[in-house]
């Protein structure tokens, strides 16, 4: 049994649902989003209430059921808070900046990395070692941090590198000499 998939979801006042076929949008104020479902899963919507069914308890289904209903609650919240992700560098000369839609990145390459602004996202550089990725869909942020941090993840002997803000990165001792 999916308790993740039974859950209802109930829906924001300024938040709207509309579904064809097999394609669910959902509108809110800051944004649209839109995913396909699968069809062994069923929408159902009551008033503010949306809930998800599961054509059969088949294991496949099982699972599809819950991780529908999760991307839609993620797809609700995206549309009304939206999701952020901060980045920290850690490393002496690492550095980020931002000019016009393009994301540059100093730490220790012979040539700095750049990064194109995606569409839906917000990048920010409130200061040169913290960059803040917001937008409405919770996996292309997560994606493009995860992007931005595969650049110069952290390293366990001193913890260089870029790390997520609240990311523990565990450290290791070095070699001990004779």
């Amino acid at each position: 049994m999916s308790r993740i998939g039974n859950k209802v979801i109930t829906l924001p006042a300024d938040v709207t649902v509309s579904q064809e076929g097999q394609l669910v949008t959902v509108k809110g104020p800051k944004g649209e989003l839109s995913r396909e479902i699968v069809p062994s899963i069923t929408m159902h919507i009551d008033g503010d209430k949306v809930s998800f069914t599961r054509e059969s308890d088949d294991s496949k289904h099982r699972a599809l059921h819950g991780t529908t209903t999760a991307n839609f609650a993620n797809m609700v919240t995206g549309v009304t808070e939206g999701f952020s992700k901060t980045l920290k560098m850690v490393g002496v000369g690492y550095r980020a900046s931002k000019s016009g839609s393009k994301l540059t990145l100093s730490v220790g390459y012979s040539h700095p990395v750049d990064f194109e602004d995606r569409e839906d996202l917000t990048v920010e550089v409130p200061d040169a070692l913290t960059i803040k990725i917001s937008g409405i869909s919770k996996q292309r942020v997560g994606d493009f941090a995860a992007e931005v941090r595969a650049v110069r993840p952290p390293e366990p002997y001193k913890g260089k590198g870029i790390r997520y803000e609240n990311e523990v990165v565990r450290r290791k001792e070095g070699k001990t000499g004779k």
